[in-house]
């Protein structure tokens, strides 16, 4: 009798151990779980955080930068005494590793500046691109500019400013009819014209991208075409 209930404490003995074996297991399999999941949490924190960084660095990193001078075109205005700048010439490009810059313009320019006939034609508000540019001076500002432009060198015939190409942006302040030009309104300049030696600032802002900053003074005597270096 003695050796049965031994027998029967032992087999107890037993179960015991394999339960507390097989809880344990399940704490180890339970705690794996979690820290698995705690770690993948992380990795995709990091992750997000990589991605926010990355899209802050392409929102504050300069796409377009200038190749060239700035050049300022003077031309007499209907009903101003003194003869202003009527357009600024840009040359852009695209820094090295950038992306492209969609130029796409509601407006086109005909005709020619050495043949004094040159008009601005517009393809409405749905025809406008991604890219805005604006000016400003101590006496007024444009919130949307008139500009156009032409390409210089190679380009793939799209409206995509890439690697290698390089456009002429033109920037009008005043509005050409067949070469004469007026004193008009936004999106042009009225009567705060620019004239000699003031200050005025153009901002091209693209889709993605920092803001291209341009500055200038122009001389205190204006030539037909002045190089504003």
């Amino acid at each position: 009798m003695m050796r049965k209930l031994s027998r029967m404490r032992r087999d107890e003995r037993g179960i015991t151990g394999l339960e507390t074996a097989i809880i344990l297991i399940a704490f180890v399999v339970v705690a794996a779980v979690f820290a698995y999941t705690a770690l993948s949490a992380g990795l995709f924190s990091t992750q997000k955080s990589q991605e926010s960084v990355y899209s802050g660095l392409q929102e504050t990193q300069s796409t377009l930068e200038l190749r060239g001078g700035v050049v300022a075109y003077k031309h007499a205005v209907t009903g101003e005494s003194t003869d202003p700048v009527v357009k600024v010439d840009i040359t852009l490009a695209i820094v090295s590793g950038g992306e492209p810059v969609d130029l796409t313009t509601r407006y086109t320019a005909t005709g020619d500046w050495e043949s004094n006939d040159e008009g601005i034609t517009d393809g409405g508000a749905s025809a406008a691109g991604p890219v805005i540019i604006s000016f400003s001076s101590d006496e007024t500002k444009v919130t949307q500019c008139v500009w156009t432009k032409d390409w210089i060198g190679d380009n793939d015939g799209d409206d995509l400013l890439e690697e290698n190409e390089k456009a002429v942006i033109s920037v009008w302040f005043h509005h050409p009819t067949a070469g004469v030009y007026a004193a008009g309104s936004d999106p042009y300049l009225g009567t705060d014209t620019i004239t000699t030696n003031e200050t005025f600032r153009l901002e091209i802002k693209p889709a993605t991208g920092a803001v291209l900053v341009i500055e200038r003074t122009t001389p205190a005597n204006l030539d037909t075409i002045n190089d504003l270096h």
